[in-house]
């Protein structure tokens, strides 16, 4: 029996919504304007996607956006004193610096700047190890939106065997770190696997709940899970592209074989990628709330 397959268009669409309506309700109640900043820094094409996405996103949910374009020849020093600008900016609720930043540019001290109540990436040190702790902070976009996935489907997460592939500082490392958490989406005994693991595939097999991002097409094939698992694909590949120019793309997982075992699985596109911009509303959308004092 083929996979039920786990739609984050709809679900983003659902969260949404529901941010929507809260956005309207700061407003109307507290006079509250959400706020956030993006930061581009040079003219990278995929960049540029990203931040008119977020934009699109903000204008959708009546969250004020600003963005600010800076040449690529921009000094370290000329980025970190916008920063701290944006640091003091009352309008501003959220800091976004998109990723990856040129060479010339230490990306680790261009983050720490970033205040923490800002920090709606959830990159900065004091998040991560307030994550790690399990104290409440604003946690990593794709992550995040890889729990809601799971809450919001129906998928069990306490007690199951979850292997994680992949160890990135912006998908593996915090997922892992979520899901042995107390809590809802969460309680999960968690394996992370990686390209010094012996035996990748001992490990795919014990999962009951499969979170791949490997950066690499059809890693997980499958031979490599039991059935009845459930499937999450961060991976975005661009494998070719149709007669007319349009970009073909691919998880990390060969979909097609894995969702005839799989219960539940993620499609690429339209699985974990629309979830991490609407996560970055929701952050942004708590910062604002934190910063004015609204419950």
């Amino acid at each position: 029996m083929a996979a039920k397959i786990i739609s984050g268009t709809e679900i983003a669409k659902q969260i949404r919504a529901e941010l929507k309506e809260e956005v309207a309700n700061l407003k109307a109640k507290h006079d509250i304007t959400p706020g956030l900043a993006t930061v581009l820094v040079g003219d990278d094409p995929a960049s540029k996607v990203y931040v008119g996405q977020k934009e699109k996103g903000c204008a959708e949910l009546g969250i004020y956006s600003e963005r600010i374009d800076v040449a690529a020849d921009t000094t370290e020093s000329e980025l970190l004193a916008l920063i701290d600008r944006l640091n003091r900016d009352p309008k501003i609720n959220g800091i976004l610096v998109q990723l990856p930043l040129p060479k010339h540019i230490d990306e680790r001290k261009v983050l720490y700047a970033i205040d923490p109540a800002k920090d709606v990436d959830g990159f900065h040190p004091v998040n991560v190890g307030k994550l790690m702790i399990g104290t409440r902070c604003f946690l990593p976009c794709t992550p995040h939106g890889i729990q809601e996935l799971l809450i919001r489907s129906g998928v069990e997460t306490a007690g199951a065997e979850v292997v994680v592939v992949g160890r990135s500082n912006i998908v593996g490392k915090p997922i892992a770190n979520m899901l042995i958490q107390k809590g809802k989406g969460a309680d999960a005994t968690v394996t992370v696997c990686h390209t010094r693991t012996k035996d990748m595939a001992f490990h795919t097999r014990r999962a009951d709940i499969l979170i791949v991002a490997a950066g690499r097409p059809k890693t997980v094939t499958a031979d490599m899970v039991k059935e009845g698992v459930v499937v999450i694909d961060v991976g975005v590949n661009r494998i070719g592209q149709t007669p007319e120019g349009k970009a073909i793309l691919a998880g990390d997982v060969d979909f097609e074989s894995v969702k005839e075992k799989a219960s539940a699985i993620t499609p690429v596109p339209g699985g974990v990628g629309p979830m991490t911009i609407t996560m970055l509303m929701q952050n942004t959308v708590e910062a604002a709330k934190e910063q004015g004092h609204v419950a």
